[in-house]
């Protein structure tokens, strides 16, 4: 087959990577790509925005099947296009795709579908915004979430009434996130650790393809500000086949069918952020695509081929029920540029690579990068993904940094946490 792949970032290197290797794969094409993409696969430029270009360079470059990583552009439809002419794409319709754009529209149809998530109140403007904060309805803290997308970034967890009103103003009056903050959800702060599980689904069965903790905060321990993720393990020693088992009754299984029941049919990735609470698992937030970084330490532990999992979902003809998972261990360390989440340099020589990836069960996955003069340079905000693979967190922590403390570049930044969760529990 002729596979296509949309998106640039570190995620989209991984499915890349995967695809790359599996024998019914004829030519990758990745759309735009990056360096690092650019090894393994043909890239060609565009802008994931403009669909119509999307679909000339499928229908020119004879695809048979498209993958798309980031959110955006299924948020604008390229689903909805793609099927219009009869190109075969993975990934929701744009109405379906509001579970992740739309966080308005994600609690309001949890809350009619029975799915559990935390106490929420959906405000318009800012003086209902500012009532429901100055109530105390939630207690402290107070979690406000812009309704659109905001890369991640668009959470403001208030602790004190001051700092709900501040975020509520940042929010809504001084647009912090843009046209995403227009609508404001303000729901109770769940307490409990944070996992992550991710499905493909047909449109009517969905099928688990692992979980995954991430490490959001920009700095140690949990601090600073909200990122895009600065990190990831797999799998999470918190999900046993119990857990699983729960989730999927209790949250997967009404989606699909509540999506189905809608007329919107949910056909693609479904990543399903869940707080593990002392009266069971409640949903934080739902991706209608892989997350990043998760993606990279969650596709090299599907042990068979995943293209033909991919296809039959994107068919509406997923059978299998399980998918078969490898017993290692993966820990992946996002190298970050300066003033990263709220700024980025961009420009930067990348050096150490190939060092890097000489370390035995480390790969190295580009985000933020660009050749320019024959040199890789910083593009972005988050630039690599160093994953350490081993049969423990422990080996696999190890590794990660052993790769991360081989490459440099001016003003990077990266947690030194990350994975050490893990230690403190079963693996």
């Amino acid at each position: 087959m002729r596979v296509l792949v949309l998106g640039s970032g570190a995620r989209e290197h991984a499915l890349a990577a995967r695809l790359a290797a599996e024998r019914d794969v004829g030519e990758l094409i990745c759309v735009p790509g990056n360096p690092g993409i650019a090894r393994i696969a043909r890239t060609i430029p565009a802008d994931l925005t403009d669909l119509d270009a999307l679909v000339e360079i499928a229908d020119r470059e004879q695809i048979d099947f498209t993958v798309v990583g980031p959110e955006l552009p299924l948020s604008l439809g390229v689903a909805d296009l793609f099927a219009v002419r009869g190109q075969l794409l993975l990934g929701p319709t744009a109405s379906a795709a509001r579970l992740e754009s739309s966080k308005a529209f994600a609690k309001a149809f949890m809350a009619r579908h029975g799915v559990p998530t935390a106490r929420f109140h959906i405000s318009d403007a800012l003086d209902d915004a500012l009532a429901v904060v100055r109530s105390s309805e939630f207690g402290w803290p107070v979690v406000l979430k812009a309704d659109g997308l905001a890369a991640g970034k668009g959470v403001i967890i208030a602790d004190d009434r001051a700092s709900a009103e501040s975020g509520v103003a940042a929010a809504m009056g001084e647009r912090r996130f843009g046209a995403a903050g227009e609508r404001l959800v303000i729901e109770e702060c769940l307490t409990g650790p944070e996992v992550s599980l991710f499905f493909v689904s047909d449109g009517m069965r969905a099928l688990p393809l692992g979980s995954a903790q991430d490490h959001k905060r920009a700095f140690d321990n949990d601090c600073g500000p909200n990122t895009g993720g600065m990190g990831a393990f797999a799998p999470s020693p918190l999900v046993d086949a119990a857990l699983q088992t729960r989730v999927v009754h209790e949250i997967v299984e009404p989606v699909i069918a509540g999506m189905a029941a809608e007329g919107q049919p949910f056909q693609g990735f479904l990543y399903v952020g869940l707080m593990l609470t002392a009266t069971g698992p409640k949903v934080i937030e739902f991706n209608v695509r892989l997350g990043d970084p998760e993606t990279q330490v969650i596709l090299p532990l599907v042990d068979e081929p995943l293209l033909p999992i991919l296809v039959a979902a994107a068919t509406g003809d997923l059978r299998q029920s399980m998918c078969r998972l490898g017993r290692d261990r993966l820990v992946g360390v996002v190298l970050a540029s300066r003033g990263y989440p709220e700024a980025s340099e961009s420009g930067r020589a990348i050096t150490g690579l190939d060092e890097a990836e000489r370390v035995p069960g480390v790969t190295v996955y580009h985000a933020g990068t660009a050749r320019r003069d024959g040199r890789l340079v910083t593009a972005g905000g988050r630039v690599l993904t160093v994953v350490g693979r081993g049969a423990e967190f422990s080996e696999a922590i190890t590794r990660a940094y052993a790769g991360a403390t081989r490459i440099s570049f001016d003003g990077m930044q990266y947690r030194k946490d990350i994975g050490r969760k893990a230690l403190a529990y079963k693996s």
